[in-house]
């Protein structure tokens, strides 16, 4: 390309990118920068949270939808003021190393593993570890995100407490989001372990079924954290502190604890003492 050409298109673009922000400025709009997996933003909730609260507080919300890792990633570098990620470790960690102020969690739902109607590696009913034991000596087709996200450090979690490596032949990983690693488990005929909502919402889509394995550790729980406005003068620490406040308002639970999919409810909001555990039933 001409050199004068690249640096008049250069010059256009930098132009462009300043008038943006002049219109921003000039309108006064309050923005906010949110990073948020992407099982929260499949599951649709957040189109039933987010508009009352940019109503209530008259600004734009800018959703930013990857896994907990890159969510976490954008935190430490400044260049998000909110993030809502479902690992708990990683969350530890982010708030003790000065990333994060607030750390609210303010919902859960639950993991599951799903895989064909058959079950042809008969999991279903095994205790946790023996099936995770069953899926890599039995050489298992098991489909995992590979991504780093919250369900993926979830799943290595479990695989490290059943004392087993997850490295058999069958063994595939993704590294793409949910939505595609249960399409992908599915085109495979495999197993795949995955958040609820995310699930339901691509159920029609699939020809695999969820697979009874009751365990504590598949309790998936949701942090809202603020990012450190100390990092960068960029934080809209303020409006990030109001997100906060309004998930914990009863009538934003009230939201969070009646919003189904297929007939049923996904989440449990934790701070209403009168909330509905969820629904356990058949899936």
């Amino acid at each position: 390309m001409n050199t004068s050409i690249r640096n008049l298109i250069l010059l256009l673009i930098a132009t462009a990118m300043w008038c943006t922000g002049c219109r921003d400025s000039a309108a006064g709009i309050n923005r906010l920068r949110v990073a948020t997996t992407t099982s929260t933003r499949d599951s649709g909730l957040l189109d039933e949270l987010i508009p009352g609260f940019e109503r209530q507080f008259n600004c734009e919300v800018d959703i930013i939808a990857v896994g907990t890792g890159a969510a976490l990633a954008y935190g430490e570098r400044g260049e998000v003021d909110v993030v809502i990620v479902h690992a708990p470790k990683a969350e530890e960690d982010f708030v003790r190393n000065a990333h994060g102020i607030e750390h609210v969690p303010f919902m859960q739902n639950e993991f599951i593993f799903v895989g064909p109607k058959d079950d042809p590696a008969e999991l279903s009913n095994l205790e946790l570890h023996d099936a995770l034991n069953q899926i890599q000596m039995e050489n298992i087709v098991f489909v995992s995100r590979g991504d780093d996200s919250g369900t993926h450090k979830r799943e290595l979690q479990l695989w490290s407490e059943s004392t087993v490596t997850p490295d058999h032949e069958n063994y595939v990983e993704t590294g793409q989001g949910m939505g595609n690693t249960l399409v992908i488990a599915n085109q495979l005929q495999g197993y795949t372990f995955t958040d609820i909502s995310t699930y339901l919402k691509f159920k029609q889509k699939l020809d695999l079924h969820p697979i009874k394995i009751d365990s504590q550790l598949l309790i998936n729980r949701y942090s809202l954290i603020t990012v450190n406005p100390e990092k960068t003068s960029k934080i809209n620490g303020k409006l990030a502190s109001a997100l906060a406040e309004y998930l914990q308002q009863p009538e934003t639970g009230e939201i969070i604890q009646n919003y189904q999919i297929s007939g049923r409810r996904l989440f449990k909001p934790l701070f209403l003492d009168r909330a509905d555990p969820v629904d356990e039933t058949d899936h």
